[in-house]
């Protein structure tokens, strides 16, 4: 477990900043650049990235949150990380979890740990996830798993009276047979494709425990849909990681190893891909701004998809590899297809930026060279 700590920011702090009317632009330690801080009262500043056009409130003493990240040293909880470090919130604790911390399928081990971390607000990260080929030989195993955890999560932050829970879905929950592009509304139109069929069942389930613990409890219940995640701190294991990290993790032992890099399948399928550091930025705005109970898709543009040969090649590309590229077509594909449309998202943030992915590429694998020891592989 982790915990960061951010000191407040009063409004006499911030005023020799700037006057509580003007906008003002101040360099800080972001990567990402510069923002503005446009208004300070009574202890709320509004900041703005200028990369990403997204908005953060940072808000006064009197609201303190104590923010609880299950499956917090994962891909999307140090995404997460980074940018809580990066926006430096105030008077804000942010707690990440990992499997060492409690067996979220333990109800009594859950339990205690959540009495005693005393949460006012939850971001249920923590799953059981993997690979096409991993989910479709396990698929009881990821219905169980999840569900157990799942159920357990909710409960104890309805009993605890958690202010707002955020749950990650993802895509593989729409129904196989479907017109595209999906939309939050089609997730219960038909059964999702049989090669995930046990994690995406459990990953449904949590939206209708959304719906009917805020319609008997009033409780604050939402979920965020996701699509392909990748990142720094990605999981790069050729059995449990998803398809980016292990193009990445073939790639780098193809140059290694002086062989050809193989894709598994033809290459055709189509996917939308999110940076980590992307999609944590807009769970901070979910957090903070989304007050809907039905969840929503947090994706790139729709032109914006691309399909695993041209992702291969950047790879390919960001790695310098120069060996023979080999597709070994008597591998599944899996789903073509899962176009996501992300209309409501663009609804309540028009002007975001997303990193495009040949940099978002480019950063991981610079990652996972200069990290290779301690990556997950």
């Amino acid at each position: 477990m982790s915990v960061l700590w951010v000191t407040p920011v009063t409004p006499q702090v911030c005023g020799s900043l700037l006057s509580c009317t003007d906008r003002v632009k101040r360099k800080t330690s972001l990567s990402q650049g510069l923002i503005y801080v446009v208004r300070v009262n009574q202890g709320i500043a509004i900041i703005i990235n200028e990369c990403t056009n997204l908005c953060f409130k940072m808000s006064s003493a009197e609201e303190e949150k104590v923010v609880v990240v299950t499956g917090g040293t994962g891909l999307v909880g140090l995404g997460l990380q980074h940018v809580i470090n990066e926006i430096n919130p105030p008077n804000e604790k942010w707690i990440f979890l990992s499997s060492k911390d409690a067996d979220l399928t333990n109800t009594e081990e859950t339990r205690a740990l959540f009495k005693k971390l005393q949460p006012t607000h939850v971001i249920h990260v923590a799953a059981m996830v993997g690979g096409l080929f991993r989910n479709m030989k396990y698929k009881c195993d990821f219905f169980r798993i999840n569900m157990k955890m799942n159920d357990n999560v909710l409960e104890i932050c309805k009993e605890l009276k958690v202010k707002k829970v955020i749950s990650f879905l993802s895509t593989c929950i729409f129904p196989d047979d479907v017109v595209y592009p999906l939309d939050e509304k089609m997730i219960h139109d038909g059964p999702p494709h049989d090669s995930n069929y046990g994690y995406a069942m459990a990953k449904r389930m949590v939206d209708v425990m959304n719906k009917v613990y805020h319609e008997q409890y009033g409780c604050n219940f939402t979920a965020v849909i996701p699509t392909n995640i990748f990142g720094p701190h990605d999981n790069f294991n050729l059995e449990d990681g998803h398809v980016l990290p292990g193009l990445m993790r073939k790639v780098h032992d193809a140059k290694r190893d002086g062989t050809p890099f193989t894709v598994w399948g033809s290459g055709k399928p189509l996917r939308q891909f999110i940076y980590s550091r992307d999609l944590a930025r807009l769970i901070i705005w979910v957090l903070q701004d989304y007050n809907e109970i039905s969840p929503i898709i947090l994706s790139p543009d729709e032109e914006d998809e691309i399909s695993i040969k041209d992702v291969a090649q950047l790879i390919v590309e960001a790695f310098d590899f120069k060996g023979e590229v080999l597709f070994d077509t008597s591998k599944a594909d899996g789903q073509y297809k899962k176009t996501a449309s992300n209309k409501k998202l663009r609804s309540y943030q028009p002007n975001f930026k997303f990193t495009p992915i040949r940099q978002g590429i480019r950063e991981t694998v610079d990652w996972f060279i200069e990290n290779y020891e301690v990556a997950r592989k």
